[in-house]
């Protein structure tokens, strides 16, 4: 695990010059254009072969077959995937801050292993079947988890490192409960089979409404913390010295990430990578500077689920791979990449 604070992460956080503000905001609008091409993409194109005119005209005449496809499966899906990438992206940024650890991501708290084990009890032991019904045990179980990690982790005394630890121990205990219910329960397997995975092909309206509250006001509350983190990133008595309530923020960026990632596990199961991968290479571009990083997180994190989606979908016509899936293989080697770089930057 590596918890140590990365030079690049406690440098100064001034004011850029005018000509980097300008290309870093020229590089979010070029950003939201790629997200406004992947998200089109993601209506256009799928397991089922489409031409433009009929996925137009299932755009604008929602009854039939087309309509079926483009507006009751497709349209949902890709709203689902553009809130849920959104909120992996900003809670993963908002964590790495959190534990000054650049290879974080919402796994290292605890918080998917919180949501899974909530859903496998709902399942087996209340007889929860529908999705409607255990998005809510799901968001449940992160909370839970969320608040467990911050008590353990010290509270108001709380540190990065004693986060992480604490989080790690949580996910492992909870991990072989969910796999020995699993294990003791065939039918519960059967029907976590798909949830666990990470998917977004169950999307529905329903589902939508249920998680768009407090997706809202998670990223509200994450943007918010953008400058109060990037004093915390420059060291606690820098931070306190600047002004900051080390225990304020540390507890509202718990219950960011906690209602961000757990809303959005609810919904769509639990996905990794992508609230690792987007802030850590978005990094790379920004700097230190978080209030650069949650928005450009925001955009891309979709840009990056949603196309993994689309590859999904296509890849092995007429079925399809799930998202979480295809997010594994693409940031399991990435993820390698990340670790070998860092550590040679260390020798």
């Amino acid at each position: 695990m590596l918890v140590d604070s990365p030079p690049e992460q406690r440098a100064d956080t001034a004011p850029a010059p005018p000509t980097r503000r300008a290309a870093r905001a020229l590089g979010l609008l070029l950003s939201v254009v790629i997200l406004v091409l992947v998200a089109l993409a993601s209506i256009a194109v799928g397991a089922k072969a489409l031409s433009p005119d009929q996925v137009w005209h299932g755009l604008f005449h929602s009854t039939g077959t087309y309509g079926d496809v483009v507006v009751d499966e497709r349209m949902s899906r890709t709203i689902l995937g553009l809130l849920a990438g959104a909120a992996l992206g900003l809670s993963g940024g908002v964590l790495q801050a959190l534990t000054r650890n650049p290879l974080a991501d919402p796994g290292l708290l605890g918080i998917n292993a919180g949501a899974s084990a909530a859903v496998v009890t709902a399942l087996t032991f209340l007889g929860v079947t529908s999705l409607t019904g255990y998005v809510w045990f799901a968001f449940g179980g992160a909370a839970a988890v969320g608040a467990l990690v911050w008590f353990l982790g010290g509270s108001r005394g709380a540190t990065p490192v004693r986060l992480a630890l604490a989080g790690t121990a949580i996910s492992a205990a909870l991990y072989g409960y969910l796999q020995a219910v699993m294990i003791m329960d065939g039918a519960a397997l059967g029907r976590m089979r798909f949830w666990t995975v990470g998917s977004l092909a169950s999307a529905t309206d329903s589902t939508i409404a249920q998680v768009l509250p407090f997706l809202a006001a998670g990223t509200l509350l994450a943007l918010g913390l953008a400058r109060p983190l990037n004093a915390m990133a420059m060291g606690d008595d820098t931070a306190r010295a600047l002004g900051a309530n080390l225990n304020r923020t540390r507890a509202l960026a718990m219950l960011a990430a906690t209602v961000l990632s757990g809303a959005a596990t609810a919904a769509c199961g639990p996905i990794m990578f992508v609230g690792l991968m987007v802030p850590h290479a978005v990094r790379s571009f920004t700097g230190p500077d978080l209030r650069w990083i949650l928005p450009y997180a925001t955009v891309l994190s979709p840009v990056l689920l949603l196309g993994a989606d689309v590859l999904g979908r296509v890849a092995a016509r007429p079925a399809e791979l799930q998202v979480g899936i295809v997010t594994a293989l693409i940031g399991g080697p990435v993820f390698i990449f990340l670790v070998r770089r860092r550590r040679t930057a260390q020798l």
